[in-house]
């Protein structure tokens, strides 16, 4: 572990507990939409944030509010699509990070 490596987030206890209550709400909300609508939903969103980048890359101002409701449908989306999948995104995360700062260690950037 280099120094580096302690600025890992302790706890994802919180993204826990967020995605519960997102799962409390999706259940009653959308009780019969499959993991491949919430991938869809996703592919969508996630489709829309990199337009308005792509938008403000050739020179178009976009609002900074855009960014915002592209982001926030973005992230309703990946929980979404985690809750119908059955993913636990503290466990997955959490491990993600862990193999991300490995790599990073073994592999530094220039």
């Amino acid at each position: 572990m280099d120094e580096n490596s302690k600025f890992l987030p302790h706890s994802y206890e919180g993204l826990k507990k967020l995605q519960k209550e997102f799962e409390g709400y999706q259940s009653k909300a959308f009780p019969t939409r499959e993991p491949r609508f919430f991938a869809l939903e996703l592919a969508g969103e996630v489709g829309e944030l990199a337009n308005l980048e792509k938008k403000e890359w050739k020179g178009r101002k976009i609002k900074d509010s855009d960014y915002v409701d592209e982001t926030a449908d973005a992230m309703i989306a990946i929980m979404n699509y985690a809750n119908s999948k059955g993913v636990d995104l503290s466990t997955a995360v959490s491990e993600k990070m862990r193999k991300i700062d490995e790599k990073r260690i073994e592999n530094p950037e220039v």
